[in-house]
C-alpha cells in the first residue's frame, strides 16, 4: 500500500499531492510505497518504464514524456591526469529536454498528476524549475501556474514563457512564497510540483539507477550533488537505499552535498554539528541556481547525510567559476556555476586526502551553462582579430598548444 510518511516522527498519511508536509513537524513527506520484491524491466529502454516497480506509477504515458533521462556517464580522463584523482564520472544531466535534473521529477509529478485527475500543475522557482514546469504542463496539456521570484533573470522569465504558462512575479519573501503557494494550491486545486514535493523526488530517483546501470551494476564510492532546497540528494539517496534494500548493491556511496559558500545553510549547519538548518538573511552567491536561503528539506538532508556518513559542504565562490572554466576547456562541458561547485568540492577534499585513491566518483552535473551566460564576462573570452586576407599568415602564427 502506498502512503506518505514523516522520517521524523514516522508517522504515515494518505497519498496527497495537496497535503505534503507534515502537520506536526512542519517537514516534507517522503513517498512510501509497498515492500514487496522489485525488478528492473531491462527489456524497456524507456527509463520510467525500466524503473517502473520502484516509483509511484501503475503505468507510463509516453505522450507525456520530452525524452527526458538516459543521460550519459561520462569519463573524466583528463580531470582525473591533471588532479591525480581516481576513477572519475559525470552524470551529464544538462542534456534532459529543458538543459537540466529538474526534468526528472518534472516528468514523473506529471504522469502522477495526470493519472490523479488533476487539470492544473505550478510551481515556485527562480530558475530551472520553472522552465521545466512549464515544458511538461504544455505537453500534458495542463493550465500551468509559474510563481516566479521578483528579480528573476530575464532569461529565465522568456525561457519559461514561451510556453504560454500563467507566470506571476511576486514580491516578498521567497521562503513565504514557497510555504504560501501550498495552501493556495490546495485552495485554488492548483498541484504546485515543488522542489520537494515528493513525487518530484520521487522522479529524482531514476538517475541514480541510471548510475548503476551505467557503472555495471556498481555503487560508486562518492556520489557529489549540488544542494538547494535539498530534494535532488534526498532522491538520488533514496534510491541507492532502495537498491540496498533489495540486494542489487552491498554498500551506499559516500554522499556529498555541495552548497555554494555564499549561500550555504545546510553545510553551516552540518560544519557546526548543528541539530537543525538555520536560515540565511541575505545570499550572496554566483551560483543562483542552488541560492536558496531557506531550504525547505535542509533539517531532512541534515539527518539523511548525517545517518549515512556524508559530507555536506560548501564550494568558495572565488574558485566556482575557474571549476565550470576547467570542465568546459579541458572536457568540453559547459554547466551553470552551481553545477561546478561538485568539482570544486571534489578538488578539496582531494586535497585534504579524503578520497580514496582506488574508489570511484561521480559528480552530477545539474544544469547546462548556457541557462547562465550572464556569468560569462569578455575576460573570459580572446578573439583574434583578421582581415579575409591576411587570415592565412594569421593562422600560421597561432600556437597549436
Amino acid at each position: 500500500m502506498e502512503a506518505f510518511e514523516c522520517a521524523f516522527c514516522k508517522k504515515i498519511f494518505p497519498v496527497d499531492p495537496f497535503h505534503t508536509f507534515c502537520p506536526d513537524c512542519q517537514e516534507p513527506l517522503l513517498y512510501k510505497g509497498p515492500k514487496a520484491d522489485k525488478k528492473f524491466h531491462r527489456d524497456k529502454d524507456f527509463p520510467l518504464e525500466v524503473m517502473l516497480d520502484f516509483l509511484p506509477l501503475d503505468h507510463v504515458d509516453r505522450n507525456l514524456s520530452l525524452g527526458e533521462g538516459n543521460t550519459p556517464l561520462i569519463k573524466l580522463k583528463k580531470v582525473e591526469k591533471n588532479f591525480q584523482l581516481p576513477s572519475l564520472y559525470a552524470k551529464n544531466e544538462t542534456v534532459n529536454p529543458t538543459l537540466s535534473f529538474k526534468d526528472r521529477g518534472t516528468a514523473l509529478a506529471t504522469q502522477k498528476a495526470i493519472s490523479l485527475g488533476i487539470e492544473r500543475i505550478g510551481t515556485v522557482s527562480t530558475g530551472n524549475m520553472a522552465i521545466s514546469t512549464a515544458a511538461y504542463g504544455a505537453r500534458a496539456g495542463l493550465k500551468t501556474y509559474v510563481l516566479i521570484k521578483e528579480g528573476a533573470h530575464p532569461e529565465i522569465i522568456h525561457s519559461t514563457g514561451i510556453y504560454n504558462p500563467v507566470m506571476i512575479n511576486v514580491k516578498g519573501d521567497y521562503g513565504e512564497l514557497f510555504r504560501r503557494s501550498l495552501s493556495l494550491g490546495k485552495e485554488n486545486n492548483i498541484y504546485f510540483t515543488n522542489s520537494v514535493d515528493p513525487f518530484r523526488i520521487e522522479g529524482y530517483k531514476v538517475a541514480a539507477f541510471e548510475i548503476f546501470f551505467q557503472l555495471n551494476q556498481e555503487s560508486p564510492d562518492f556520489v557529489f550533488v549540488p544542494v538547494s532546497s535539498g530534494g535532488h540528494l534526498i532522491g538520488l539517496m533514496k534510491a541507492f537505499h532502495e537498491l540496498r534494500q533489495h540486494g542489487f548493491i552491498t554498500k551506499l556511496p559516500h554522499f556529498i552535498g555541495v552548497q555554494a559558500e555564499g549561500c550555504s545553510p545546510i553545510a553551516s549547519a552540518f560544519r557546526q554539528k548543528k541539530p537543525r538548518v538555520e536560515r540565511i538573511e541575505k545570499a550572496k552567491t554566483i551560483a543562483k541556481a542552488i541560492s536558496n536561503p531557506d531550504p525547505p528539506a535542509g533539517n531532512l538532508l541534515l539527518r539523511m547525510i548525517r545517518n549515512t556518513g556524508g559530507t555536506i559542504m560548501s564550494a568558495p565562490e572565488d574558485k566556482i567559476l575557474e571549476a565550470q572554466r576547467i570542465l568546459a576547456e579541458i572536457e568540453g562541458i559547459f554547466v551553470q556555476p552551481a553545477s561546478a561547485t561538485v568539482l570544486v568540492g571534489l578538488l578539496e577534499l582531494a586535497e585534504q586526502g579524503k578520497i580514496n585513491p582506488e574508489g570511484s566518483i561521480v559528480l552530477v552535473l545539474t544544469g547546462n551553462g548556457m541557462k547562465a551566460l550572464g556569468k560569462i564576462t569578455q575576460k573570459n573570452t580572446q578573439i583574434l582579430q583578421a582581415n579575409l586576407a591576411d587570415l592565412s599568415s594569421i593562422l600560421e602564427f597561432v600556437p597549436s598548444d
